[in-house]
């Protein structure tokens, strides 16, 4: 009796050791799918969040907003209040870089991306020679005289997160030619760059 009290009892771990071992991998597998990005230049991993901390802090920061261009504008300049600061190991969560209260290009950008998302402006990742900015969908007539990233014959607009004060619409600071690759993080695709026009 003993013996077979062992023996199920075996089997039990077997099978647990077994679950465990499948629930890992379909989440590494998850994680992989959801923010690894495959790049002419090798893999740019993301780092948004839709939590939601980030949502109501999103809600938070456009209260009072009428329109996607006034949104914007009060997140990036929360965004670029952060200050700057290097950070070479990975790229912080936006809920990192809020509480750390710094952040590279990379966090701030993700951390601006996150909170564009949170109120249904349609963004993407830039990324250029040592740098990565966002691109974002405003429609605004206030803007029609601003000059955009023109991608599959839609104007999007420029939102530099390291220039404190910056606005929507911050020049383009690289030629069309730097342009290495555009991200939508929430799919994980990069975008068509051939024909991408830089006008108003």
């Amino acid at each position: 009796m003993h013996e077979k009290s062992i023996h199920y009892f075996s089997l039990f771990m077997i099978v647990v050791a077994f679950v465990s071992f499948v629930y890992i991998v379909a989440k590494a597998s998850n994680e992989v799918l959801h923010h690894h990005v495959g790049t002419k230049n090798g893999t740019y991993v993301n780092a948004v969040q839709t939590t939601p901390e980030i949502k109501n802090k999103a809600l938070s920061l456009s209260k009072g907003c009428l329109d996607d261009y006034c949104k914007a504008q009060r997140i990036l300049d929360f965004v670029t209040a952060i200050p700057y600061r290097v950070n070479n190991y990975s790229t912080n969560t936006p809920k990192i870089t809020i509480r750390k209260n710094s952040g590279d290009c990379d966090d701030k950008s993700n951390l601006l991306i996150s909170l564009l998302n949170s109120v249904g402006i349609k963004s993407y990742f830039v990324l250029v020679p040592n740098h990565i900015f966002v691109i974002s969908k405003i429609k605004d007539s206030s803007l029609k005289n601003t000059k955009g990233l023109w991608v599959e014959g839609e104007k999007y607009m420029i939102l530099e997160s390291t220039a404190e004060g910056s606005k929507v619409g911050f020049e383009l600071e690289f030629g069309l030619g730097e342009i290495e690759t555009i991200i939508n993080p929430f799919t994980n695709s990069e975008v068509d760059i051939k024909g991408l026009e830089y006008k108003k």
